[in-house]
């Protein structure tokens, strides 16, 4: 009785919300997944061409840098403003607006990725014979790897968070629950809400982090490999 009264008295931890509302929390979380995945794979596909570009053609590199840092500028209500008249009130304006958000990160940790590659490393490549492109992907992008991959968690967590404002055109995933239970005063379903959002935060988190220690066993063989034991002391020569 007291689990069918805590909807009635309003209580911020609610059971019996979770059982009589769990298909529209499954439907919100499936959504607010589909959109930032979305953002995210379309955001890296853009910077990092972005990112070679402004690497190998240094005059491009102020450029790129300013304008994907312009979009960050922008107040996430201003951004979607202007978006509407191009996709209208749906889910690619929501889309639309996190990749340009995401770029300023993604773009900055690749190219930092690019610039931190050897000088040493591309001159043997060079020299064995590798052309732009292998010495591209063979050899600049696997060395990169490890600040790439901390640019998509960075980006994907930001999103998790950015896709909540979505809801103002009712495609915000978790964010239109949220945004629904404040305007009715709905304790259980904003705290319920809030939660999951947290939890696919450090979920996704946790997750790009595994696939970047799968990616680069590199990274820890030299934090992993014992230091070499210091040399015994020399014993003091008998005096005379």
């Amino acid at each position: 009785m007291s689990a069918e009264n805590c909807l009635v008295a309003n209580d911020w931890v609610c059971g019996e919300y979770l059982r009589t509302r769990g298909q529209d929390l499954a439907d919100a979380t499936l959504q607010h997944i589909g959109i930032t995945v979305a953002a995210v794979v379309i955001g890296v596909l853009i910077a990092f061409p972005l990112a070679v570009l402004a690497h190998r053609r240094r005059a491009f590199a102020a450029p790129v840098l300013a304008v994907t840092t312009l979009f960050y500028t922008v107040p996430s209500l201003a951004m979607f403003s202007l978006l509407l008249p191009l996709f209208g009130l749906s889910a690619a304006l929501v889309v639309t607006g996190l990749v340009l958000y995401s770029l300023t990160i993604l773009v900055r940790n690749t190219l930092a990725g690019l610039d931190a590659v050897p000088e040493e490393a591309r001159e043997a490549a060079t020299g064995m014979g590798y052309g732009p492109w292998r010495l591209l992907w063979e050899v600049e992008v696997p060395l990169a790897l490890p600040a790439l991959l901390a640019g998509v968690r960075i980006t994907t967590v930001s999103t998790v968070a950015l896709t909540t404002v979505g809801a103002i055109v009712d495609y915000g995933g978790l964010g239109s629950l949220i945004l629904d239970g404040l305007d009715t005063d709905f304790r259980a379903q904003v705290l319920t809400a809030s939660v999951l959002c947290v939890v696919l935060a450090i979920t996704a988190d946790l997750l790009l982090l595994g696939l970047q220690r799968l990616c680069t066993p590199w990274t820890r063989l030299g934090a992993a490999a014992p230091r070499p034991a210091a040399p015994p002391a020399r014993k003091a020569a008998p005096t005379p």
